[in-house]
């Protein structure tokens, strides 16, 4: 017997859904009773908080069936296929409410009476209230994507190439206008052209190469081992091995054109600063595009450009509206190198991360998580160890004596690399657990000790029960894995096989070797021990990596809609992705019926909530079983 409960609405109001689907040759008996001693019926009864909004008796929806039992030893009314019983609600269309009560189910089945009880606890939603579960919206995305740059932009200006340029450039303007309004004027078109120079390629190549093409670009093995490699050539630059420039004849065309005044000379003021101060605000401007362009959202990089750009041309704004703050800089010296420094151990830690998506995407192996994990944990102590002065470049000046918000810096790196060493052993490390490799790629972990216990004992209690069993996974489980060893299979039509022997729904996990919120949201959310037995006992698990370099047979490579060779299992993952659910984003979770039919039109992305989550999984199974 298998019962779904639901909250909705028709034209006639409110109602509570109750709908049972009911086995071969079992008989449910009517909630209906013929007379007052009828014991051969069920019942549901609603909480006695929950009576208030009660309006009408109960409603059979189905086709009832009368007939002598002979067990019974009486005429009884029951239902042989499926049921449903509507509770109509007394609930205006701008109020909400939570039904609890209990369904005491009784049935017949050859000669014997089995019966049962069924809590349900259903929420009916006001009118145009938003569902309990939705995927992620770029907006999100986008605009924690827009801030994060715009700070970024702010510290920025603290780098040598720009820091000194302010108080020079602020006081030009004002000097050389005729009146404060015209220096006004000019100082924020000055502001404004740095924001168009650095948002405008990237939005002109957004809308040349298609809407995903910095996201497909940027989440290629190859592309992520270019990024790698520039990385590690700015960390060494911005250690002051050498510096990265353009050539200087750009910068000297741009400053003939500046010369000639006017607004379109105040547009080439703008060029040149970008142009000299490239050598600090480029291995920055690679960092953001690197790491917005693997977001999977539409306008991540152009966003990302518009906040770097606003953040590195509001001082100069700012400074021009208020001129008598620019006393209160800080002179130019050492500590500018030091920002400098700082920025490339900075650099070095996420060429690690590029290189770790590359490591993950061809199963290289060098590059497990507790190998990642000391590697950062050896820069953040260098770190901490050179904001102390313990440590000493070519070009940084003097240390007499530490200042405090150095020695702040200095406790912060010191704290993250003590945050990682508990990584080391399994902790998930929640707060970057989106930056770190798969937890599958390490070698001691407790927790996966922890879940290989809970299986054996699992295994050991259902030993003796004849439920039918789908056979494990096979391809593909010598380079891919679940988190927290769920059962779950790589293939679809695999895990659809199995989830047909099971009769259990599909949830498809659409995810990726580089992508950072599948990580993140499987260490918040899929951790949870309330989702982590949803997943395992309600659904089968089909994990679908579009990032994956596995060649497909010969057999099964295709050709698609849009004339690409399918050649690889990401290839074809995400070929299906955007084939069936229009979408190509990860991560990704869709729920399959038996016959590849959604159970739902919710797009759930990456979303930390994780009530909204198992709310979604509990909607999803009922709607299953309500098939």
């Amino acid at each position: 017997m298998q019962f779904s409960f639901s909250g909705n609405r028709d034209e006639k109001g409110a109602y509570l859904s109750i709908k049972a689907k009911i086995s071969d040759k079992v008989q449910l008996f009517s909630t209906k009773k013929k007379s007052v001693d009828d014991a051969f019926c069920s019942s549901v009864e609603i909480d006695s908080l929950s009576q208030k909004y009660l309006k009408d008796s109960l409603i059979e929806i189905g086709n009832l069936k009368t007939a002598m039992n002979a067990a019974a030893g009486e005429e009884v009314r029951y239902f042989s296929d499926s049921v449903e019983w509507r509770q109509p609600l007394n609930l205006a269309a701008a109020d909400s409410a939570k039904i609890k009560g209990t369904v005491t189910w009784l049935a017949s089945f050859n000669d014997e009476f089995p019966t049962g009880d069924e809590s349900f606890s259903v929420k009916i939603k006001a009118v145009g209230a938003p569902s309990t579960a939705a995927a992620t919206t770029d907006d999100g995305s986008l605009w924690s994507t827009f801030f994060l740059c715009l700070v970024t932009g702010l510290v920025a200006v603290l780098t040598p190439c720009v820091f000194p340029l302010v108080p020079v450039t602020v006081s030009f303007f004002l000097k050389r206008s005729k009146s404060r309004g015209e220096g006004l004027r000019n100082a924020t078109f000055y502001s404004l052209s740095i924001i168009l120079i650095y948002t405008i390629p990237t939005l002109v190549l957004t809308l040349l190469f298609g809407g995903n093409a910095l996201y497909n670009i940027s989440t290629h093995p190859v592309t992520n081992l270019l990024f790698f490699a520039i990385f590690i050539l700015f960390a060494i630059s911005f250690f002051g091995a050498f510096d990265i420039s353009l050539p200087n004849s750009w910068a000297n065309k741009a400053d003939e054109k500046a010369g000639k005044g006017g607004l379109v000379g105040i547009f080439f003021m703008a060029l040149t600063l970008v142009i000299v101060s490239f050598s600090c605000t480029g291995p920055i401007v690679g960092t953001l595009l690197g790491k917005t362009a693997t977001q999977g959202v539409t306008l991540a990089p152009v966003m990302g450009m518009l906040g770097f750009g606003i953040g590195l041309a509001l001082p100069f704004s700012l400074f021009a509206y208020f001129p008598s703050m620019l006393k209160s800089l800080p002179k130019s010296g050492g500590w500018l190198n030091t920002v400098k420094v700082t920025f490339g151990f900075i650099e070095l830690a996420l060429a690690m991360k590029f290189l770790s998506n590359v490591d993950l995407a061809y199963h290289w192996r060098l590059l497990d998580r507790e190998i990642f994990l000391v590697i950062w944990i050896v820069i953040f102590t260098l770190q901490g160890m050179y904001l102390l002065g313990k440590l000493k470049f070519s070009h940084d000046s003097d240390l007499p004596f530490i200042t405090v918000p150095r020695l702040f810096f200095a406790i912060a790196s010191f704290c993250f690399a003590l945050y990682l060493f508990p990584g080391l052993w399994g902790a998930p490390l929640k707060g970057i657990g989106g930056w770190l490799p798969h937890t599958s790629t390490q070698d001691f972990n407790l927790q996966d000790i922890k879940y290989q216990l809970e299986d054996l004992k699992a295994s050991g209690v259902s030993s003796g029960s004849s439920k039918t069993a789908a056979p494990p996974a096979k391809k593909y489980v010598d380079k891919l894995h679940t988190p927290f060893r769920l059962p779950g299979y790589f293939d679809l039509e695999e895990g659809m096989a199995a989830a047909k022997i099971l009769n259990k729904p599909v949830m498809l996990d659409f995810t990726g070797h580089s992508c950072a919120n599948c990580r993140k949201m499987e260490a918040e959310v899929w951790a949870d021990p309330e989702v982590l037995r949803r997943i395992k006992e309600d659904f089968v698990l089909i994990s679908l990596y579009v990032d994956e370099s596995t060649e497909l047979p010969d057999d099964e490579q295709y050709t698609n809609k849009a004339g690409e060779k399918i050649v690889t299992v990401g290839d074809k993952n995400k070929d299906f992705e955007i084939t069936k659910f229009g979408f190509n984003a990860q991560p990704l979770y869709m729920f399959l019926d038996l016959n590849q039919n959604p159970l739902s039109d919710i797009k759930y992305g990456y979303d930390s909530n994780v009530k909204k989550f198992v709310d979604h999984l509990e909607m999803v199974k009922r709607k299953f079983e309500g098939k």
